[in-house]
């Protein structure tokens, strides 16, 4: 098994990167949030990796935290749920939302996620209840995550991107209240 690769980085064409280790180009499938937070090309870089053997292939996906290489390997345990809807999970949610989404069993959460229907979305809120939650959530309360969350959607919904809104969320506070941490967030996004 595949589990970690250190090497230059060759190429990016979403979703896929290409490594050089040691004079071997290693392509690795990623997700977005992997892709978006790598540095460009000639530099060096670390992936936590899960190598999938097939009859067909052998597929090394990549990821920049050990949480969502875990995730990832929860996702595909699920009936149904194969390699590449994982990504997409992964590419639309953080590990913290995805985990936050399966403890307060937010099916809407989930199918806003391309390629994930209702049904889907129950069978993951299903299947990863006491998994991903317990071990992802994290010790902050529901109404902490929650009041991020509100300020995330409200943010979306005013335009901004997933990433924006993602980067201006890490800089706000920790307990603050929902009307004050989306004026602190459009402040700080201003400012970009």
């Amino acid at each position: 098994m595949i589990g970690r690769i250190t090497g230059t980085l060759l190429e990016k064409t979403p979703p896929v990167v290409c490594i050089d280790v040691g004079g071997v180009g290693y392509e690795i499938d990623v997700p977005m949030s992997t892709l978006y937070n790598l540095p460009e090309t000639g530099a060096t870089v670390t992936l936590h990796t899960h190598l999938a053997v097939r009859d067909d292939a052998h597929t090394l996906y990549g990821f920049a935290t050990a949480g969502e290489r875990s995730a990832f390997r929860l996702l595909i345990k699920v009936t149904g749920i194969g390699a590449r809807t994982a990504l997409a999970v992964l590419s639309g949610l953080t590990v913290e939302e995805l985990a936050s989404a399966i403890t307060q069993q937010e099916t809407g959460r989930l199918t806003r996620v391309p390629g994930i229907g209702k049904k889907t979305a129950e069978r993951l809120l299903l299947e990863l209840r006491g998994k991903l939650g317990a071990d992802f959530g994290g010790s902050s309360g529901v109404p902490h995550t929650a009041g991020r969350d509100d300020i995330l959607n409200a943010l979306l919904s005013l335009g901004y991107s997933n990433n924006e809104s993602q980067a201006a969320l890490k800089n706000l506070p920790e307990g603050v209240e929902v009307s004050e941490g989306i004026r602190l967030a459009l402040k700080s996004l201003a400012r970009v």
